[in-house]
């Protein structure tokens, strides 16, 4: 999901499944449909001339998933950095894995623009509307401490909702409220791209939505949209009574073992961090965002992360280690989102691949768990900026997987924007 502001995405101000799902955009066309050191370390590798001598297509084991030989080694390779080219991204973290066919950890570009320093494994990510898992896992865990409901409505717990009274917590998890998705405000976008250092308030957020008609009647369509996590984020504060990155850090982040992610309050971002670039701005054109505050995109989009934990969230999120197994179901049951994918409760399922993607200006994500193979995928870029109208981190989701599961490929269409 995208958390950009004036594109197609499946996603909003930080976070998604945009042309895909993640924050997504911002602005009036945005399409609401849609640690410090770290534990490995691996070659990074530069976009070099692909390999001229072909290598034949591998051939997936039963369980849908090709072995990671040296030949499938160097076709990844090969495909990343015709991506990297074609779509003019600065820099790339991808990691693929399953259990007894490989790992393959690989690092293409540059972290930096300015100084040519090379993207490498280690490095610290924003990683937008995948933070959207860690705020829903929160509510979930709620619900299995018999503390709120899934079919609670949402004017429970917060005044002031339209139609408060009639929307669940299920139906803002699952992209169903029917709410306006604030980061689409052109309001909105114009106070974060004049100021991208400002913080911004909860409240602040939901005034920009709330000015707006609601779309449609809750539960009648699937609408990705960042307001519903801004509501479920204060859910989760009211009902714990501590903040919202607080309680995801100690109940979310520290019982699933990530040992570099974390919730900011501001601007402030670990090091060693990828310089992030994007054209989400005032004037258009590209920009570094790296230091800019997320607070806009708050539980939709604000969190970061890295490779290790991020590879270790992917099956926790999809397997549901920290929810009951009647919960995690609840989770999983999707429906119908965009062609080719359904969405649950902040995550989805591309053809049999279960996480969220994200994308906030300068960066995105995308975490992927395959059940049927154990298999994991993990794609951190430092660039927002899409490529014929397709999400970056779209465009290597399908690349890789083209190669590794082409029973399974991970592709999520471009929306119009709305």
């Amino acid at each position: 999901m995208r958390t950009r502001w004036r594109s197609a995405a499946v996603g909003a101000a930080a976070v998604g499944l945009v042309a895909g799902l993640g924050v997504g955009p911002v602005g009036p066309a945005a399409a609401a449909v849609y640690g410090p050191d770290a534990a490995a370390h691996a070659p990074t590798m530069t976009a070099a001339a692909p390999t001229p001598t072909p290598t034949p297509t591998p051939t997936p084991a039963s369980d849908g998933f090709a072995q990671l030989t040296p030949a499938v080694t160097r076709q990844l390779d090969d495909a990343i950095r015709k991506v990297l080219a074609e779509a003019k991204i600065p820099g790339v973290i991808v990691a693929v894995s399953a259990p007894g066919k490989g790992e393959y950890i690989r690092s293409f570009g540059v972290a930096d623009k300015a100084t040519g320093a090379p993207m490498t494994p280690n490095l610290n990510m924003r990683i937008g509307s995948v933070t959207k898992t860690f705020t829903v896992t929160a509510l979930l865990e709620l619900v299995d401490d018999g503390k709120v409901g899934l079919d609670d409505p949402i004017g429970k717990y917060v005044d002031g909702v339209p139609n408060g009274d009639r929307i669940t917590l299920r139906e803002l998890a699952g992209m169903r409220s029917g709410l306006f998705n604030y980061s689409a405000d052109e309001g909105f976008y114009k106070a974060l791209t004049s100021n991208p250092e400002r913080p911004f308030t909860p409240q602040e957020l939901l005034d920009y939505s709330f000015k707006h008609p609601v779309l449609f009647e809750p539960n009648a369509k699937f609408y990705y949209c960042n307001t519903n996590l801004i509501l479920l984020g204060l859910v989760v504060e009211k009902v714990s009574g501590v903040p919202l990155g607080r309680f995801i850090e100690r109940e979310v982040v520290a019982p699933a073992g990530l040992k570099h992610t974390v919730f900011p309050t501001g601007p402030e971002f670990p090091e060693p961090h990828a310089q992030g670039y994007t054209n989400q701005t005032a004037s258009g054109k590209i920009e570094n965002s790296t230091d800019w505050n997320p607070s806009w995109g708050w539980a939709a989009g604000a969190m970061i992360s890295d490779l290790p934990d991020l590879r270790s969230w992917a099956k926790t999120l999809a397997t549901g280690t920290l929810l009951t197994p009647a919960t995690q179901a609840q989770r999983l049951d999707v429906v119908d989102a965009i062609p080719g994918a359904g969405y649950g409760l902040g995550i989805f399922n591309v053809q049999g691949w279960i996480g969220h993607n994200g994308s906030l200006p300068g960066y995105g994500s995308l975490v992927l768990y395959l059940p049927q193979a154990r298999a994991t995928l993990v794609v951190l870029l430092n660039t927002d900026i899409g490529y014929e109208g397709q999400e970056p981190s779209t465009l290597f989701g399908e690349a890789i997987t083209k190669i590794v599961t082409p029973g399974r490929v991970y592709s999520l269409p471009a929306q119009p924007p709305s």
